[in-house]
């Protein structure tokens, strides 16, 4: 049922996501990442600390495997990532964050973090963990059924967090 003046949900989870995706870019571009942009957040979001294939990033991010592979040939070029033949299948290149992208994703939970603190601030705790655990039970329904790594690299990245809002302010 909609909600008279809250409009289309797709427009809504868009603008926020315009929001929360604008206010990570600038506090990574404030840290020295200034030559990173949100398309990146396809790589960082999901490769794991043993690497990935670009097939199976591409399948996580729902991406053409032609846009995941630019992505990660463009952080390759910046130093944000490395490709490696892998240890177990030789044919298999898999890609790793190096040290400078190792950095990102803690920076930008962090910056996650705070972002959600002042969203609370403005419509209150209880609205943004109700509208969190709903979208976390229709993601969890939507999801198609993934093997155990799959399911660890996308709980990693939607599970609840509890943020200290008094830390933060």
């Amino acid at each position: 049922m909609k909600t008279a003046g809250t409009g289309s949900l797709g427009v809504l989870l868009r603008l926020l996501h315009q929001q929360f995706a604008g206010a990570v870019d600038e506090a990574l571009a404030e840290a020295g990442f200034d030559d990173l942009r949100s398309s990146h957040a396809s790589v960082f979001t999901f490769v794991p600390p043993e690497g990935m294939p670009v097939s199976e990033l591409t399948r996580l991010a729902r991406l053409r495997k032609q846009s995941m592979t630019q992505t990660v040939e463009e952080l390759e070029r910046l130093g944000y990532v490395e490709r490696k033949r892998s240890s177990t299948d030789r044919r298999v290149r898999l890609v790793f964050l190096t040290p400078r992208g190792a950095r990102i994703r803690p920076l930008a939970m962090a910056t996650g973090g705070r972002i959600e603190a002042q969203w609370a601030e403005l419509v209150g705790d209880q609205h943004l963990d109700t509208l969190k655990r709903g979208l976390a039970m229709l993601l969890a329904q939507l999801q198609p059924p993934s093997d155990d790594k799959t399911a660890t690299s996308v709980a990693a990245v939607t599970a609840p967090r509890r943020v200290d809002r008094k830390r933060d302010r």
